[in-house]
């Protein structure tokens, strides 16, 4: 039996019961609860910076976040955001922690400053032409406050197909070479765990991030699997995520 036959049927087992194809398409497509807002799929990114769960951590960040400064129409554009002063109220009142705040109006100026006319169109440019390998001499990963667990986050907020260094991630590529005789896995820094999880997608038919959210679902609580789930099809305050998507018919 080949390696790539062994990792296949690996993963397979793993993946037995879990929807990975449907759940790394929610973000290829913008299908969560942000719909494809810029500036709440990098409100997303800087919520995260300080390792807060998404449940009771991010999730209320980047509600309050939306409240104040989208609904309200006090922003509308990268632009915007980057001009907001980190002390500002509002901002302290959604964001809290400096370091979040700080990630977030620093990648806002940066994103801001690119040649693309649209907000998401500049986004993914970006995401898609990052080098994760190279990520502190990148504009946004060299943010202090950024390492490469946002970095990548950012970039499959964007919709770009990519696997992030975190636990669960981890967790699984560690079980995974546990059941091959032999490999070159290893997870001992967050750029080798990224490397193992592009190394197994090129040994199977799973993505990299089809990869990493099968290790979120193994490694989350059903119930707070769900609790997530209904989160993304309610949408951001209840309401369905406004989605250019949707408007534009694409």
């Amino acid at each position: 039996m080949t390696t790539d036959q062994t990792v296949q049927m690996v993963l397979e087992r793993y993946a037995d019961g879990v929807p990975c194809e449907e759940l790394a398409a929610e973000f290829r497509e913008y299908r969560r609860w942000t719909g494809d807002e810029p500036s709440l799929l990098l409100a997303e990114a800087a919520a995260s910076t300080t390792g807060q769960r998404f449940l009771g951590g991010i999730e209320p960040t980047v509600t309050r976040f939306h409240d104040a400064f989208i609904a309200t129409d006090r922003i509308n554009s990268f632009r915007d955001l980057a001009a907001l002063d980190r002390e500002d109220d509002e901002l302290v009142a959604a964001f809290g922690a400096e370091r979040k705040r700080h990630v977030l109006l620093e990648a806002a100026r940066v994103l801001a400053d690119r040649p693309e006319p649209d907000d998401l169109d500049a986004l993914l440019a970006w995401a898609k032409t990052a080098d994760h390998y190279r990520y502190d001499e990148d504009p946004i990963g060299s943010i202090a406050g950024v390492g490469p667990s946002t970095f990548q986050y950012l970039r499959q907020l964007a919709g770009v197909e990519t696997i992030r260094p975190v636990a669960a991630v981890v967790d699984l590529i560690d079980a995974v070479d546990d059941d091959l005789a032999s490999s070159p896995l290893d997870t001992a820094t967050a750029l080798g765990t990224i490397a193992s999880g592009e190394w197994l997608a090129i040994k199977s038919s799973y993505t990299p991030l089809e990869i990493d959210r099968l290790a979120w679902w193994i490694g989350a609580d059903a119930d707070d699997r769900e609790a997530i789930s209904d989160i993304h099809r309610r949408g951001i305050g209840s309401t369905v995520a406004r989605s250019r998507a949707t408007d534009s018919g694409r």
